[in-house]
């Protein structure tokens, strides 16, 4: 199974590929790639919806029925719900989370854009997310696309990955290096 962490399997870009195209002739870029946030946010909070989407035991009758009704309950329709419900039927369904993540850089390389994944113990609010743009712009000398994840395992602070480069400066982080520099002296 794709796990989220993971580089984007084959698969992944495919699909994303192919959702990129349609919603691009479309014309509806931005509505796609709101449609896959509501979609990852449903994954991230819901772990019933996970399990469904990475379970192999359930067959594609049964994804595909689980999402449809999803999808009709939140009332997404359109290029996306058609997406997924397609991804379900061809029993692709675990490959999700990669077909996001592949969408976001496609859509960021045709906006001229570089991706900074941002992970915090919280949610960051919008004037948050827009100063930590700015900066990363003035930083960098290009436009940025966050993608913000929250894990609480950090304690605090940032994770910050731009292409190659990473600037951590979490808590836990912090506190490892000292538990390290205490173990060293004592």
């Amino acid at each position: 199974m794709t796990d989220t962490n993971s580089e984007v399997s084959g698969v992944a870009e495919r699909y994303a590929r192919a959702l990129f195209d349609l919603a691009l002739e479309e014309k509806a870029i931005d509505a796609a790639e709101a449609d896959l946030a509501r979609i990852e946010a449903i994954m991230n909070e819901s772990e019933d919806f996970m399990r469904l989407v990475k379970s192999p035991v359930f067959t594609a009758e049964e994804q595909l029925a689980a999402v449809s009704a999803l999808l009709d309950k939140i009332g997404m329709s359109g290029i996306v719900g058609n997406f997924v419900r397609v991804v379900a039927q061809n029993r692709r369904l675990f490959s999700l989370p990669g077909i996001i993540k592949a969408f976001r850089k496609i859509l960021s390389v045709h906006r001229g854009e570089q991706v900074a994944e941002v992970t915090s113990a919280q949610p960051l609010g919008d004037d948050d997310l827009a100063a930590l743009k700015a900066s990363l712009k003035e930083a960098l000398g290009k436009d940025i696309a966050i993608h913000a994840k929250v894990d609480a395992d950090i304690l605090g602070g940032l994770v910050v990955k731009v292409g190659s480069r990473m600037i951590d400066s979490s808590v836990r982080t912090k506190l490892n290096s000292l538990k390290i520099a205490l173990k060293e002296v004592g």
